[in-house]
């Protein structure tokens, strides 16, 4: 990730661990990197209902993910995503704590 997509990330990450619609839309985009077979995908059209600078944020990290050759994944941010399946997604994330 460049420095650019890097910031974009976090200010979703910031974004995703709130709880309004814009957040439960940011958070579906970031968990459908993750996993999208386990965690539920991300609609297209939810890009209609978030402000221009996420949507913009969310642009950036499609431009970062079409660059790469094979798939990439912040694992770096496993921390901060687990709080989200945690928060946005509590029962698979209690599933995967038996």
């Amino acid at each position: 990730m460049t420095d650019h997509e890097r910031a974009a990330f976090e200010r979703l990450l910031k974004i995703a661990r709130n709880d309004t619609g814009q957040s439960r839309r940011v958070a579906a985009f970031i968990l459908a990197w993750w996993n999208a077979a386990s965690l539920g995908g991300f609609d297209l059209a939810d890009l209609f209902s978030v402000d221009h600078a996420i949507a913009a944020d969310m642009g950036t990290m499609f431009i970062c993910l079409g660059r790469q050759s094979e798939a990439f994944y912040p694992e770096e941010y496993q921390t901060e995503i687990e709080a989200l399946i945690e928060a946005w997604r509590p029962e698979i994330w209690a599933a995967s704590q038996d």
